[in-house]
């Protein structure tokens, strides 16, 4: 069964504006891709609809066999607990040390002192900052936040995990270290999703790329090294 399925969805917002039309894949569950187009293409609609932000206009959005189209609003908490979310901007919290960035999710979910603090630095041993939980983020590089964004998006164990241009700050070198762990993530079963601009980037993953155009699917394979 998939995790991630659009079946013929589309997205008209309120102005008359359609973000999405009639788009339609699928996800594995532990496979990668990466979704591109041009500025306004509808990444960012999709990316928001698949976090239950946005709702569709038509067509059904499943997530792992569930139409989320039913969703009750009261269990839209319950869903996002299994998607984790990486921006490009990490939207970090300077007043609070690394280990309470991370830390915020699971304490707003309720969790116990304790599982708290095993389940953070574990997230933060992925991402290699485990040395660095008493940092406050400001002290930390630009790839060093990133990475702090990341933990804190993978800090409750999702299913699936997205990122929004999380390379659109950094150099090819950092970039390139971003993306590998994205891929340790894949590599133990989670559904990773990464809307990027980087072309060359993403080619050199040689993985699948779904390329929106105007709000249509134009494109979905794997690329080798062309685009």
């Amino acid at each position: 069964m998939s995790m991630i399925r659009f079946d013929n969805l589309s997205k008209r917002y309120e102005s008359g504006y359609e973000a999405l039309r009639s788009v339609s894949f699928e996800m594995d569950a532990g496979e990668m891709a990466f979704l591109t187009g041009h500025s306004g293409a509808g990444k960012s609609t999709l990316l928001k609809l698949l976090m239950l932000i946005e709702r569709p206009t038509s067509g059904n959005l499943l997530i792992n066999g569930k139409n989320l189209n039913r969703l009750p609003h009261s269990k839209v908490p319950f869903y996002r607990r299994q998607v984790g979310v990486v921006f490009q901007n990490h939207q970090l919290l300077f007043d609070r040390s690394v280990y309470d960035n991370v830390a915020l999710p699971l304490q707003v979910a309720g969790y116990s002192h304790g599982d708290i603090g095993r389940r953070v630095r574990a997230a933060l041993n992925s991402v290699g900052l485990l040395d660095r939980e008493k940092h406050n983020p400001i002290a930390l590089s630009g790839g060093e936040q990133q990475r702090v964004g990341i933990a804190r998006a993978v800090v409750h164990k999702p299913k699936i995990l997205l990122a929004d241009e999380p390379t659109g700050n950094l150099d090819p070198q950092l970039s390139t270290e971003i993306m590998a762990l994205f891929k340790r993530f894949q590599d133990v079963g989670v559904t990773v999703l990464v809307a990027s601009h980087d072309i060359n980037l993403i080619n050199r993953m040689n993985m699948r790329i779904m390329r929106l155009n105007q709000g249509e699917m134009e494109q979905d394979g794997i690329s080798y090294g062309g685009y």
